[in-house]
């Protein structure tokens, strides 16, 4: 790590979450002079909060030219995207922009605390630590996931998954590996293929008219859906912009019946293209806050942006709600027995004290502890999977490393959140609104719990 970069994340503080959510006081200057190793000064002069987080966006735009998956969404100028391109500027160059920002956020929010300079400022150090990986710099994957999410996964006990597996094999008794019986038995209830589309309409159309029963969401928001194979992912929402979005499901494996409303709920409503929506609408529209025209996937937004997504499940459909949907409408429109659904339903209860293993097979692979076949070997037995679905969840994690924590541990943060809300009264369809509309990282998120 350059040395620098360690002098940074060492000498400052993470500004107070403290101040007015809906207003910013700006510093009237900021003229910051960053010296880099080779004694060669970058000179940052920054006026604003608004001008450092400009700088941000044409940062984040430059280094998508070196790292493709870095810029998940942007719907801010367009010249801004073609100027990116067009430069093509050095990590190098990025990197010493990168240290230079970091200064002057991190003395701009030192000055002047609040919400918008303490993200801006998490934003910025990820941005530095993303650039350097692409540049060849190798992380710990804890040092990773604190420096790009703002939060460190817990040390985990494998006798807890082991005795989640004991009682998954009770319920599913059987010759043969408990991976195999799990997945014999979910294949039995996959989508036909010519019922994906109405199964997929069905769903969303749900998740859409639970989530207008409690938010007022723009006239004009809408979605596409795709189907497409070859990903080393299930699904994905690629936000538009102007309160759109495309929704993409993977096709290579069978589609099971319980996925049709996760997806619907985890890519649209009350998930990304929700949240996404609220980003657009409140903090860049409304407050002008430039910095949210772009969504950098490795960054301490992802933890909000997936945890939401996966709570969103259990906030559009609580307790029983979800399966008795499925089996009342979702399994007659796919043709699949309904006498299943409660085994189903008992069997996804069981999995989800597996969820957390995804994390510890990732640090380890990741670390070099574990080969990638004994890091595909352990994902089939800890993820249920068939070594085809155990290969894809590796390949995730060779393409997107340590992201895999955002899907588990920023689930239990808003979880929490919400609960917490929850606990002095509020409706949890507010609580999940009010988080959805503040930038909050992880270590926020958690501060308030």
């Amino acid at each position: 790590m350059n040395k620098i970069v360690a002098a940074i994340i060492a000498g400052f503080a993470l500004a107070g979450c403290g101040g007015d959510q809906s207003s910013e006081t700006p510093n009237e200057s900021v003229a910051i002079v960053a010296t880099t190793e080779s004694d060669q000064a970058v000179a940052v002069d920054l006026a604003s909060l608004d001008n450092i987080a400009e700088a941000f966006v044409k940062l984040a735009l430059a280094a998508g030219q070196h790292d493709p998956a870095f810029v998940d969404a942007y719907n801010g100028p367009a010249e801004w995207a073609d100027e990116a391109a067009a430069q093509a500027r050095s990590l190098a160059d990025l990197e010493n922009d990168a240290q230079g920002l970091l200064i002057s956020v991190a003395r701009a929010n030192a000055d002047e605390p609040s919400i918008r300079g303490a993200m801006l400022e998490k934003q910025t150090r990820a941005a530095l630590a993303r650039i350097e990986m692409v540049g060849g710099e190798v992380f710990s994957f804890n040092d990773e996931t604190r420096l790009l999410y703002d939060v460190v996964p817990p040390d985990y006990d494998l006798e807890e998954f082991d005795a989640a597996l004991a009682q998954i094999d009770a319920l599913l008794p059987g010759e043969g590996p408990i991976s195999e019986r799990v997945e014999a038995f979910r294949n039995s209830l996959a989508i036909p293929t010519d019922k994906l589309q109405s199964v997929f309409d069905a769903a969303i159309g749900e998740c859409r008219r639970r989530t207008l029963a409690h938010y007022d969401l723009p006239a004009t928001e809408s979605f596409s859906l795709e189907f497409v194979t070859d990903k080393p992912w299930s699904g994905y929402n690629w936000y538009q912009g102007e309160f759109e979005s495309l929704i993409q499901v993977n096709t290579d494996f069978p589609i099971i019946i319980d996925r049709a409303v996760d997806l619907g709920c985890h890519e649209g409503y009350p998930g990304h293209h929700t949240w996404n929506i609220m980003l657009e609408r409140f903090l860049l529209k409304e407050k002008g806050w430039i910095e949210y025209s772009v969504y950098p996937l490795f960054s301490p937004m992802s933890v909000t942006a997936e945890g939401s997504a996966n709570y969103g499940i259990d906030l559009a459909f609580p307790g029983d709600k979800k399966i008795a949907y499925e089996r009342d409408v979702l399994f007659p429109i796919a043709g699949l027995d309904p006498a299943k659904a409660e085994t189903l339903a008992r069997l996804n209860d069981l999995r989800r004290k597996l969820a957390h293993a995804r994390n510890h097979i990732a640090r380890e692979y990741l670390d070099g502890r574990l080969s990638r076949e004994d890091a595909i070997i352990m994902t089939m037995k800890y993820r249920l999977e068939s070594r085809e679905r155990a290969e894809q969840s590796v390949r995730f994690v060779d393409t997107y490393r340590g992201y895999v924590i955002n899907y588990t541990i920023g689930l239990d943060l808003v979880e929490g959140y919400v609960d917490a809300g929850a606990a002095d009264g509020r409706d949890p369809w507010t609580v999940f609104e009010t988080l959805l509309k503040t930038p909050l990282s992880a270590s926020d998120i958690k501060a308030v719990q």
